[in-house]
């Protein structure tokens, strides 16, 4: 059985708002749609999944991120996901310049939760809060001589 890494997905209080975030550090829309009908509530398993979606790609054409934000039913507000808590709480980026995405995010009102890292003079990391409390890491690899 062949299997192949398909995106990662991540429902958002404000579309657009995160749309703007992730493009704002150099994803790009691949597309944008409404979903709703018999379809979508048993692909999904919800009566009456109506959502706005998007579908991101990074530049390099590797990866993919789907937001979507729920019109029915209703969004359930979590408390923020932590590093440490058990399942899914992050989403990862490859940066040249970490400085200058921290500005780009720092426009969005997204800062590191506690600073900029660097690993066994391997990486330059940080994690931040993105829109609608997303933990995403932004890493550098740093150049070697």
């Amino acid at each position: 059985m062949a299997i192949k890494f398909e995106n990662v997905g991540i429902a958002v209080r404000d579309i657009e708002a995160a749309i703007a975030f992730f493009t704002d550090l150099g994803l790009t829309v691949m597309g944008r749609d409404t979903v709703s009908g018999e379809w979508a509530d048993t692909a999904v398993g919800l009566d009456g999944n109506h959502a706005k979606i998007a579908m991101l790609q990074t530049p390099d054409g590797n990866g993919r991120l789907e937001l979507f934000e729920y019109i029915h039913p209703e969004a359930i507000e979590s408390n923020p996901t932590r590093p440490n808590d058990i399942g899914m709480h992050r989403v990862a980026f490859s940066v040249d310049d970490i400085e200058k995405a921290l500005e780009v995010a720092a426009k969005h009102g997204c800062h590191p939760l506690r600073g900029v890292a660097t690993y066994a003079d391997v990486y330059k990391l940080t994690y931040l809060r993105g829109p609608s409390g997303i933990l995403v890491m932004l890493a550098q690899e740093l150049k070697k001589d």
